[in-house]
């Protein structure tokens, strides 16, 4: 017996590392696989119809570019227990309630699906609420993650006409009302994730599928681990997917259609509907998140952050999507809608970066948008009825970050949106060295001119009046001439705050990644090597006394030294680890920074951690 033992281990002591090398060997087959398979899809697509259909792309994008915002919404048969099941609330996305509590299909059915009867619902309301708000295109689920369509569709009976006691199709009213307000039209139809069809990614309670929470198959990417299960989503595609993509294109002829969650399918099939689409409509908008890979995306813009609060930076056109609270549905509980400000705001800097604002809302399962929405979207819309002209149609800023707003352009136009008004009245406008023809309040019918006072180039002074025209964003016009110069150099302020956004860094050395811009997620992440630093440009017109401070998150992988190094001051700072994810806002020290042009850079001495810290942030304070 021990004999045998001995023979048996001596086996396995040869024999394992064999079958771990064959079944690296195996997996890294697979990947290559998968690899060629979603390259062959690329090199097909840009050698014929994906390139040919990109030479429409100016054309059909215009519109959008000029919009600048839209609204998003998010309803189905999940708006009716609005984010509420069996008596408890249900945490997260409210639309994520079937995910959310592993409803079984045949329970959603009957208790979601059946009872839903919005009677109140009225799309000629919804259309003028979003035109009145200032919107120029508006798009809504067509199809969401449970798989239910929203639309008569032929494909499936699981459908709004067939399968609820309501029985009416709201997206022919819909696009008949857009038709009517002259408000672009368009879809949300989630094609990759599906918690109805037995062949889809994501339902692993009904049908054992991957895609879903128990990351069942090798868990994100199944379809390289698990080609075996890829027959199954391609059948979706086939008999659901494509032809109910079909069905909207062609009975709704919409402006525009947006996709989600690609991940759940490779790169192959999402490029495979993109085709399909292309096929039917060469003028129809797609947006980024269908055919999106690493080197490239086959969409017509790029999109960025879901409820942003800052913007990474961006090159092309892109559009971010924030929401009126923080779930997409309606949810009964969530009680966290931000005032009209923030989206005015919001719309102002993603418009002087290039970009446009997706706004969602929630409607109700009445069919009724929630009181708290409308009371967002009427402050917006009498924002827009006034300074509409500053946002539409409008460009990148030409000039460098402001200490008290942004800046939007339109042709020989600059357009100063002023979130912080002087209180001592006189604005100063840094970077701009070309003098302007003349400058008046937007607001201001009479365009009664504000005087202008050239400083030491390239500054200018603005004399405003002392009340500010609108505490949200008041807006100052300048009109140039037809050519007018700018210095890219940021100048702070003496007098407020400067908050030195790392979204706007300058990030040396490989490896930096960005945060999404949430409101607790707008950091540079990525940074494990000594040899990565951060640095701010910046000038100042007179000295100032400067603290100095520094918000960053650290978790149990963090750590490490710096150095903060400006105007010949060093400051060194320790960065600590923590047991839990911690957001830290540290005093880094008080020095004198005198006039001129700057650098304040960060460089790391030591990295202890995984990374040294995800940095949000230094602010520059005068200390008075």
């Amino acid at each position: 017996m021990q004999k045998q033992l001995t023979i048996l281990l001596v086996l396995m002591f040869f024999c394992l590392p064999l079958f771990a090398q064959g079944q690296g060997d195996e997996d890294a087959n697979m990947m290559n696989a998968a690899k060629k398979r979603d390259q062959q899809a690329i090199d097909e697509a840009k050698g014929g119809w994906w390139t040919q259909s990109m030479r429409s792309h100016e054309e059909r994008i215009e519109w959008w570019r000029d919009a600048r915002f839209g609204m998003f919404v998010h309803w189905g048969v999940y708006s009716g227990p609005g984010g509420e099941w069996k008596g408890k609330k249900v945490s997260g996305y409210s639309e994520h309630l079937m995910r959310k509590e592993k409803i079984p299909l045949a329970k959603y059915k009957e208790e979601v699906v059946k009872p839903f009867n919005p009677v109140d619902f009225n799309a000629d309301e919804w259309i003028r609420t979003a035109r009145d708000a200032g919107m120029i295109y508006f798009v809504i689920t067509a199809k969401h993650h449970d798989g239910f369509a929203m639309f008569d569709s032929d494909v499936s009976d699981y459908n709004v006409v067939d399968a609820t006691k309501w029985g009416k199709d709201p997206m022919t009213d819909l696009a008949a009302a857009c038709k009517k307000y002259g408000v672009k039209f368009g879809f949300y139809y989630s094609h990759a994730f599906d918690w109805e069809d037995p062949n889809a990614p994501g339902n692993d309670w009904d049908y054992n599928n991957p895609g879903g929470d128990l990351n069942l198959f090798g868990g994100r990417y199944w379809y390289d681990v698990h080609p075996e299960l890829l027959p199954k989503a391609v059948k979706y595609v086939d008999e659901k997917a494509i032809p109910q993509i079909k069905e909207l294109l062609t009975n709704y002829h919409p402006d525009i259609i947006w996709f989600d969650t690609p991940h759940k399918l490779p790169l192959s099939e999402n490029i495979r509907i993109l085709q399909a689409i292309r096929e039917i409509d060469r003028n129809v908008v797609v947006n980024g998140r269908l055919a999106r890979y690493a080197e490239g995306n086959m969409g017509d813009y790029q999109n960025t952050a879901d409820r942003p609060a800052e913007f990474f930076p961006v090159t092309g056109d892109w559009e971010a999507i924030p929401t009126t609270n923080e779930s997409y549905g309606y949810s009964k509980f969530d009680d966290s809608h931000k005032p009209a400000s923030f989206f005015i705001r919001l719309l102002a800097n993603a418009a002087s970066r290039g970009g446009n604002l997706l706004m969602n809302i929630g409607p109700m399962g009445n069919g009724k948008i929630d009181s708290r929405d409308l009371k967002i979207l009427r402050g917006i819309g009498q924002w827009m009825k006034v300074n509409g002209e500053s946002i539409y149609g409008t460009q990148k800023s030409p000039l460098p970050l402001q200490s008290w707003g942004v800046c939007t352009q339109k042709g020989n136009r600059l357009y100063l949106h002023v979130f912080d008004w002087p209180a001592n009245g006189k604005l100063v406008v840094g970077g701009l060295k070309t003098a302007p023809k003349k400058a008046w309040l937007l607001k201001d019918p009479s365009q009664k001119e504000l005087q202008v006072k050239r400083m030491e180039a390239p500054e200018l002074e603005i004399n405003l009046p002392k009340i500010p025209a609108n505490k949200e964003n008041s807006v100052v016009v300048l009109e140039m001439g037809h050519q007018f110069e700018t210095d890219s150099v940021r100048l702070l302020s003496a007098e407020t705050n400067n908050r030195l956004l790392a979204f706007d860094a300058k990030l040396q050395g490989a490896g930096f990644r960005y945060g999404d811009g949430k409101k607790d997620r707008y950091y540079v992440d990525g940074w494990t090597k000594t040899e990565q630093s951060v640095s701010w440009d910046f000038r100042l017109d007179q000295p100032i006394n400067a603290c100095l401070k520094m918000r960053f998150l650290v978790d149990k992988n963090s750590g490490g030294k710096v150095r903060v190094l400006v105007a010949g001051n060093e400051f060194p700072l320790e960065i600590e680890p923590s047991d839990k994810t911690e957001i830290r806002s540290v005093a880094i020290g008080s020095c004198s920074i005198p006039v001129g042009r700057q650098l304040l850079t960060i460089k790391p001495e030591q990295v202890s951690g995984e990374s040294l810290m995800k940095l949000f942030e230094v602010e520059i304070n005068s200390e008075k």
